[in-house]
């Protein structure tokens, strides 16, 4: 597995509460929006964002209803839960402590 497969692999689920935290969205509303928000490095897949989705919200950290909009078929949005908000708050920690530790890990290497 590839450096930015393990890392993709690692982040989705703060990817997912981050982007859920600012208003309720479907399934490939989801994937456009990390798309279009990482310039395309994270283009989730739905073999991969749909089982995430279902594990998280039988977690509890999202949940789901079904509605229609502007007269378009009934789609499915996940909106996260107050578990979801404290989880997506340790996450940010962790992933901002992670990096900060990486950064000065490679700031001190010199280039080859």
């Amino acid at each position: 597995m590839s450096i930015r497969d393990q890392i993709r692999k690692g982040s989705t689920t703060l990817l997912i509460l981050t982007v859920l935290a600012e208003e309720p969205m479907y399934g490939y509303q989801i994937s456009q929006e990390l798309a279009e928000r990482s310039g395309g490095y994270f283009d989730m897949k739905e073999g991969l964002l749909y089982p995430l989705l279902h594990r998280m919200q039988h977690e509890g950290l999202l949940r789901s209803d079904w509605q229609e909009a502007n007269g378009a078929r009934r789609r499915k949005y996940y909106a996260i839960t107050a578990a979801g908000l404290e989880a997506l708050q340790e996450q940010r920690e962790e992933w901002q402590l992670f990096m900060g530790k990486l950064q000065a890990l490679l700031g001190g290497m010199d280039a080859a």
